[in-house]
C-alpha cells in the first residue's frame, strides 16, 4: 500500500518539477464502513473508498490550492489538475504574508495506530458485535439503534522541495448503541472505540447498558429545579468540552480571530485547577499522535497547562506566517490531548453508584447539542441526555429529565474540581462528515465539579 502511495506522490512530484512548479501535494485516502440500526433492525450496510489530493502552488506571496477526488490510477487526470493550477497561481492574489513552502527533511512511514485485523473486519463480525451488545435488552418495548463505523485512514505529503514521503496510516472504529423505550420516552445510550480489534469490548458495552436500562424501568423519574449542583461528568462530556476548549480556546490562529477567551497576557498565568494537566502529546499512538505534522515539522509534547498555569498556544505553519509567530508543529488534522488523571479510585458507572456520599449528586455522562454561546468568555451550552441519574444522599437513584447547562471552560477546569477519577479512558472525538480523521484523547474517566449551573430543566425527556 505505502510502495503504491509512495510511487504516486514521486511521479507527480517529478512532473511538477518539469512544469518550474513548487507543488505541494497532500494525499488522504480512506476506506469506511458503517453499518447502521434503527428500530432493532439494519437501515444501511454501505462502504466507501475514496482519495483526495489537495495540491498547492507557491510562488512568492502568491499561493493557488485544488482538491479533487481522484483515481490514483488516472495520473494524467491528476497531471491535468496540475496544469491547471499552474495557470491558476499566476493569477493568484498575493497574500499578506510570504506562505512558508513545505520542507520534507526526512522519510517517515508511521503505523503506529494501524491493525491489520481491525482494517479487514466482516460485515458479519459488526452484526455479531451488536447482537451481543443487545443480548436480552430488546423487547416489544424497548428498541435498538446506533450505528458501527470503522475503517483505515491514509495521509501522505511529499514536495518539490525534497523527495521524501511522510506516510501516516491509522485503523479505528467508533460504536454507538442506543436503547429506547416506546413507551417511556427514555434513551440512554453506550459508545466504545477501539484502535484494534483486540480493543473490541461488547461485553463492557451490554453490562453498561444493562445497568441503565434498570434504572430508567425502576426508578422514579424526576424534573430537578434550576440551580447549582454537584455534577460527575463522565467521558463523552469531558471529552467533547475538552475538545471544543482545545479547538476554540488554545489554538492562535483562533485566539487572533477572537474565538478564544486567553490572549497572550495569560501565558504563565493559573487559570485552571492547580490539578489540571492538559498535553497535546505525539507519542501516544493510542490517541492517534503523528511525530511529524505536514509542514514537515518534527513534533515533541507540547504542554497546554502545566499545574493549573497556561504554557502557551498551538501554531499551525499557516497562522504563524500570517501573524508572525513561531509554529509549533500543529499543522495537523487533530491534536492528540492527554489530561492528567487524579487520585480518586472509580473506574465504571457500577463503581460510582456504589460510592458513599453525604449530599445529592448528578450523574452526566453526555452533553448533548454543545454549542459556543461566547466564544471570547469560553462559556458553551449543551443539554444532559442518554442515561443522565440522580445520586441521592440517602443512597436511592432517580432518573432526571433532561437539564440544560451553560457554563465557562473555567468553571469545569478551574477550582471547582473536587476530584478526578484514577482511571484514564480513551474518548474517540472523530469527525467523519467531510473526510475520516480518527481523533482521540486521553483523559480520566469522571470528574467531579461543584457548582455547576443549570440554567433549565425539561418537564420530560
Amino acid at each position: 500500500m505505502k510502495s503504491k502511495v509512495t510511487t504516486l506522490l514521486k511521479t507527480l512530484r517529478a512532473y511538477a518539477i518539469e512544469k518550474g512548479l513548487r507543488l505541494a501535494i497532500d494525499f488522504h485516502q480512506e476506506d469506511s464502513y458503517l453499518m447502521r440500526f434503527a428500530n432493532s433492525a439494519i437501515s444501511l450496510n454501505t462502504n466507501e473508498k475514496l482519495t483526495r489530493l489537495d495540491l498547492s502552488a507557491f510562488e512568492g506571496r502568491k499561493r493557488a490550492t485544488y482538491s479533487m477526488i481522484a483515481d490514483p490510477n488516472d495520473v494524467e487526470s491528476i497531471k491535468s489538475a496540475i496544469d491547471t493550477l499552474a495557470e491558476m497561481v499566476k493569477h493568484a492574489a498575493p497574500l499578506s504574508y510570504e506562505p512558508t513552502f513545505p520542507v520534507y527533511k526526512r522519510e517517515i512511514h508511521d503505523d503506529r495506530a494501524y491493525c491489520p485485523n481491525l482494517a479487514k473486519l466482516s460485515n458479519q463480525e459488526r452484526l455479531d458485535f451488536f447482537n451481543t451488545v443487545a443480548g436480552d435488552l430488546e423487547n416489544d418495548d424497548i428498541k435498538l439503534s446506533g450505528n458501527f463505523a470503522d475503517g483505515t485512514t491514509i495521509n501522505a505529503q511529499i514536495s518539490t522541495e525534497t523527495e521524501h514521503v511522510q506516510y501516516f496510516i491509522s485503523t479505528d472504529a467508533q460504536i454507538l448503541v442506543v436503547l429506547s423505550s416506546l413507551s417511556l420516552k427514555w434513551e440512554v445510550n453506550a459508545e466504545q472505540s477501539a484502535q484494534r480489534k483486540r480493543h473490541l469490548d461488547p461485553q463492557a458495552m451490554h453490562e453498561q447498558l444493562a445497568l441503565l436500562v434498570k434504572y430508567y424501568q425502576e426508578a422514579e423519574a424526576v424534573q430537578l429545579p434550576v440551580g447549582k449542583y454537584k455534577v460527575v461528568f463522565g467521558p463523552a462530556a469531558i471529552g467533547e468540552v475538552l475538545s471544543m476548549m482545545g479547538r476554540y480556546a488554545m489554538d492562535g490562529g483562533m485566539q487572533k480571530l477572537g474565538y478564544s477567551f486567553l490572549s497572550t497576557e495569560d501565558i504563565g498565568k493559573q487559570l485552571f485547577s492547580s490539578d489540571f494537566q492538559l498535553v497535546d502529546d505525539p507519542n501516544r499512538s493510542d490517541i492517534f499522535g503523528q511525530m511529524a505534522d505536514f509542514a514537515g515539522m518534527m513534533r515533541e509534547p507540547f504542554s497546554l497547562v502545566q499545574d493549573g498555569i497556561f504554557k502557551g498556544f498551538t501554531w499551525n505553519q499557516d497562522a504563524a506566517d500570517e501573524h508572525g509567530q513561531t509554529p509549533t508543529g500543529h499543522t495537523v488534522p487533530h491534536t492528540s490531548m492527554t489530561m492528567k488523571t487524579g487520585e480518586m479510585p472509580v473506574a465504571d458507572l457500577a463503581e460510582l453508584l456504589a460510592m458513599p456520599r453525604d449530599e445529592d449528586i448528578l450523574y452526566i455522562p453526555y452533553i448533548h447539542y454543545m454549542n459556543m454561546v461566547n466564544p471570547s468568555a469560553g462559556m458553551f451550552t449543551g443539554s444532559s441526555r442518554f442515561g443522565a441519574l440522580y445520586l441521592k444522599a440517602d443512597g436511592t437513584v432517580q432518573v432526571p429529565y433532561n437539564v440544560r447547562l451553560t457554563q465557562k471552560f473555567t468553571d469545569l477546569f478551574g477550582e471547582r474540581i473536587e476530584w478526578m477519577s484514577a482511571t484514564e479512558t480513551i474518548y474517540n472525538v472523530s469527525s467523519t462528515y467531510s473526510r475520516r480523521n480518527p481523533t482521540a484523547l486521553a483523559i480520566p474517566k469522571y470528574i467531579c465539579v461543584k457548582d455547576i449551573e443549570i440554567s433549565h430543566s425539561n418537564p420530560s425527556y
